[in-house]
């Protein structure tokens, strides 16, 4: 089969039908499996200047087209430098250019700022294996072309990764905290599983957390309004100037939400005297809650917790999810009932003597996440008759 790959520097050039038949082709009965590489989700990036000029996140969205149909995409970016993307290589990159390099710009297939897993190389139905390689030989053939140090996939499918270790990519693992269903069946099913010391805590930090001297909202469709995107806006201002210094996603990407992604967006509320103060951001998959963002402008304790951890869980108990996947870093999380699981993504180093290099740390890496998995996951909250059932 013959293969033209082209890139193209706006969804626009692309076309909603085209690009969600490969993207979220099990959304003609329902939800996608994840909002993230959807048309509009991407277009919101897009169209709010979010990624473009001068964000260090230049779209070069990948199809490949076969007997003139689209049969795979990829959210493909030229990147200048390595923020937003949550699987670490600033260490590569003061290597490389330590050793007279240059490592920006490099090429990324990811979601921006969106650290969830999911499919990262879209086929259309039939065309799996044809069509994601030809996704990551067009991708390489791009970076080598221009001369450009690496490609990198990151928070892929575990498929994927196998995938593309076949096709001679470099393989790196890194986990994040999860929390999974057990058969619960509400929230206080799920405390019974945990050991009696963490089932006190848990329901003391929600007592706490609830006598804020308000009310929680749970707001997502039509009940969320533009006023609910102006008091978050001012959350999400707080959190992304304390955490990255400047904010990655621009006030106009929640306009675009309000217009187009509403119904993925779950936004938790604590609300004081008729004014938000605190919220918490998710956005709502096919099996699983995807918390992104959270920010508050009056400290209450416990507060975090609630709307982050346990407020999600109890949603998704609600609403049939089987997963909330709770975004990148936090040890925290595990007291909470969120455990370690591993996380994929791929890599491609042009230059021969510094892959293996990258690759011998990688292999010493994968040992070292795989222990901390095995030594975290026996430090969880829940008793030990469940862990065994578990297993």
């Amino acid at each position: 089969m013959a293969i033209e790959i082209e890139t193209h520097d706006s969804l626009a050039r692309i076309g909603v039908t085209d690009w969600d038949a490969c993207a979220c082709p099990e959304a003609v009965s329902g939800r996608p499996h994840d909002p993230f590489t959807t048309w509009r989700f991407l277009k919101a990036l897009e169209d709010s200047r979010s990624v473009g000029a001068g964000t260090g996140w230049q779209p070069r969205y990948l199809t490949a087209r076969a007997d003139g149909q689209v049969i795979a995409v990829a959210p493909l970016y030229a990147k200048g430098h390595s923020q937003g993307e949550y699987i670490f290589d600033h260490n590569w990159a003061h290597a490389w250019e330590r050793a007279g390099g240059r490592y920006y710009p490099k090429l990324q297939i990811a979601v921006p700022f969106t650290p969830a897993t999911g499919r990262r190389l879209l086929t259309r139905p039939g065309f799996e294996a044809q069509g994601a390689a030809a996704l990551v030989q067009g991708a390489v053939q791009i970076a080598a072309e221009n001369r450009l140090s690496s490609l990198h996939i990151t928070f892929c499918t575990e498929a994927e990764a196998l995938a593309g270790e076949e096709m001679g990519l470099l393989s790196r693992a890194t986990q994040q905290f999860h929390w999974e269903d057990g058969g619960y069946g509400d929230f206080d099913g799920f405390l019974a599983s945990l050991s009696s010391r963490k089932r006190k805590a848990i329901r003391k930090e929600r007592a706490t957390a609830q006598g804020f001297g308000g009310e929680i909202l749970a707001l997502t469709g039509d009940d969320l309004r533009p006023e609910h995107w102006d008091a978050f806006w001012r959350f999400y201002q707080d959190t992304g100037a304390r955490k990255w210094g400047t904010p990655y996603l621009t006030r106009a990407f929640f306009d675009r939400l309000q217009e187009d992604l509403r119904d993925d967006a779950l936004l938790f509320l604590a609300v004081r005297d008729g004014r938000p103060v605190a919220g918490a951001l998710n956005f709502i998959g096919r099996e699983a809650l995807f918390g992104r963002y959270w920010g508050c402008t009056e400290h209450h304790p416990c507060l975090h917790f609630e709307l982050c951890y346990y407020q999600a869980i109890d949603w998704a108990l609600r609403h049939g999810l089987s997963r909330v996947e709770a975004g990148a870093q936090g040890e925290h999380k595990l007291a909470r009932g969120y455990l370690p699981v591993m996380t994929h993504s791929l890599h491609w180093i042009a230059d021969p003597n510094f892959r293996d290099a990258v690759a011998r740390y990688l292999r010493q890496e994968r040992e070292a996440v795989d222990e901390e998995i095995e030594v975290l996951t026996q430090y969880g909250p829940f008793r030990r008759a469940h862990v065994e059932e578990q297993e």
